[in-house]
């Protein structure tokens, strides 16, 4: 592959591709029911058009841009647009609810704000007045939602696009990119931290630039694969390792229309790469299993459209089953090791240096060590520059260069790194969302029916919870509603009245979350937690690992 250490940015390797290749296909997208090429100097054209429109609207270096869509060709021309105008994009996941989008836009001082369309930009009409004076909202399918700010009317990208004069749009071929600095912020991500609100995570350019250019050198991506990507590039395992490592190699990317048309997007399209979560890759397996192709030989290759010659495998932990049905299949899936503030991989495994059950080896000018607990600490260029407005929690994170992951793990004589669990309290879903607990469980905990709860969801699809109840409130709120008619002294709390009632309780408290923060199910709890049963710490903190050990039934129950 050609080589990716003379180019100082992401938008230079862009730059690159556009000169070389102009006329090469670079993206496809589906429209009117086909799958559509773009190539390299049509993109080009595009994300001059929008910097004009960014220009046009004040947006300059270190301003902040926040975008709030589903993946489409415009959020991809947006991001490298913004990269042009020195800005700061600022993507935002589109399931969140309008609260935390509020949050996000108020924290990261946005001046210019992006939805999709009219579901995203009801969003931000929800978000307090003041806030939006300051803020000028766009969107790039028409809408009838106004929004407000700082602009007049909410307008599409195109209707501003209209107004340019010719002399307004860059012409990015004589850009030089002297001036795009390593060390800038490029990005801020926010993520979910372990008790509160989310932290905004800064990467810089160089942070992305070289985290995408040794992620596509150690991997080995070449100018004639056809990467498929279906993964939120708001989350950067995707904009990293599907949008970057496109751009670094000049190859070509495709956007699935949906996580749920992956499969026939890849019977479509035939692509050669396909990152994905563990989840994903179950799915594919149980899919062929409970057709009773499980093994039947090509089966897998064949229902991923018959090219594919590697999948790779982030977000959360990898079962080994699902590692080993794949290699039965002779597809291969590898396995890697990141976080959003590691821009975000850490550690991967190659092609042709595969070890079952591990996430690979450090990265090169990555470097990995163990702390005396077995937390994982990395050092490298693609360790964050910090949480915007937030130089204690960076301080918290960032000693002496290390960043402490708040993950255990081990590494063998041969360097290559195991997860074995997690020091901070975090859950990470088996579709590799990030989760507070202790959020969770305080807002359900605020509902006076509720003594204690404990939510579980590591490696799993959907979150549940053990709910430890207030007998005498449940009951006096269950004669009050006239909902449970029993005269006995006593009531099982498996009743259809005590469930609904809970579970309403726990929908009310949890509205301003995403619908991946939801309890999907629970159980009820007669007995507290206690410090005697070990299932609470001396400073009433849960003891996680005992209580799912000793509910384990239970727990295995709520996912049967």
């Amino acid at each position: 592959m050609p080589s990716t250490s003379h180019h100082q940015s992401i938008a230079a390797y862009f730059l690159h591709q556009v000169r070389n290749r102009p006329e090469r296909p670079a993206i496809h997208v589906k429209r009117d029911g086909q799958y559509r090429s773009t190539s390299w100097g049509v993109l080009a054209r595009d994300v001059a058009l929008f910097a004009g429109v960014f220009s046009k609207l004040g947006v300059g270096r270190g301003d902040r841009v926040l975008q709030l869509s589903e993946n489409r060709y415009e959020w991809i021309v947006t991001d490298l647009a913004l990269q042009f105008c020195r800005a700061i994009h600022v993507p935002v996941h589109a399931p969140l609810s309008p609260p935390q989008v509020e949050y996000q836009l108020r924290h990261s001082g946005a001046s210019v704000a992006i939805a999709s369309d009219a579901a995203q930009a009801g969003k931000l009409a929800l978000s307090d007045a003041d806030l939006l004076a300051g803020t000028c909202v766009l969107t790039y399918d028409a809408s009838d939602i106004l929004v407000g700010g700082a602009c007049p009317q909410t307008k599409t990208m195109a209707q501003y696009a209209e107004t340019l004069e010719p002399t307004a749009i860059p012409d990015l071929l004589t850009d030089e990119l002297d001036d795009i600095m390593p060390e800038a912020v490029a990005t801020i991500i926010y993520t979910s931290g372990t008790t509160g609100e989310p932290k905004g995570v800064m990467l810089s350019n160089e942070n992305l630039r070289s985290n995408a250019s040794m992620t596509a050198q150690v991997f080995g991506e070449m100018p004639n694969d056809l990467r498929l990507s279906f993964l939120p590039l708001s989350h950067i395992f995707a904009r990293t390792c599907d949008l970057y490592t496109w751009v670094v190699t000049g190859s070509e990317l495709a956007l699935a229309e949906s996580r749920d048309t992956v499969v026939a997007n890849a019977q479509e399209l035939q692509p050669t790469l396909l990152n994905g979560v563990p989840y994903f890759f179950d799915r594919l397996q149980r899919h062929l299993e409970s057709r009773g192709q499980g093994e039947v030989a090509g089966s897998l290759q064949r229902m991923l459209g018959g090219k594919m010659r590697a999948c790779c495998s982030g977000g959360a932990a990898l079962h080994n089953h699902t590692f080993d049905f794949f290699v039965a299949q002779k597809v291969p899936l590898l396995q890697g090791y990141g976080l959003t503030e590691t821009s975000p991989v850490v550690s991967f495994a190659p092609l042709d240096c595969v070890r079952r059950g591990t996430a690979g080896c450090a990265l090169p000018g990555v470097e990995i060590r163990l702390a005396t607990d077995d937390e994982i600490l990395i050092r490298g260029p693609n360790v964050m520059l910090g949480f915007w407005r937030d130089e204690s929690a960076t301080n918290d994170v960032i000693l002496d260069g290390w960043f402490h992951s708040g993950d255990l793990g081990r590494i063998d004589s041969d360097g290559f790194l195991t997860i074995t669990g997690r020091k901070k309290e975090l859950i990470v879903t088996a579709t590799g969302k990030n989760v507070a607990p202790v959020l969770i469980e305080s807002l359900i905990c605020r509902d006076p029916i509720v003594e204690q709860a404990m939510v579980i969801g590591d490696d799993r699809k959907f979150l549940t919870a053990l709910i430890v109840v207030n007998l005498e409130t449940l009951t006096q709120e269950l004669d009050d509603s006239n909902q449970f008619d029993d005269s006995s002294d006593t009531f099982d709390l498996g009743h259809p009245a005590v469930m609904a009632l809970v579970a309403r309780r726990i929908n009310d408290q949890l509205t301003s979350l995403a619908p991946y923060e939801q309890v999907g199910r629970f159980t009820l709890l007669e007995e507290p937690f206690t410090i005697e049963a070990g299932h609470l710490t001396p400073k009433m903190s849960l003891r996680r690992g005992v209580i799912a050990r000793d509910f384990e039934e239970l727990i295995n129950a709520m996912y049967e």
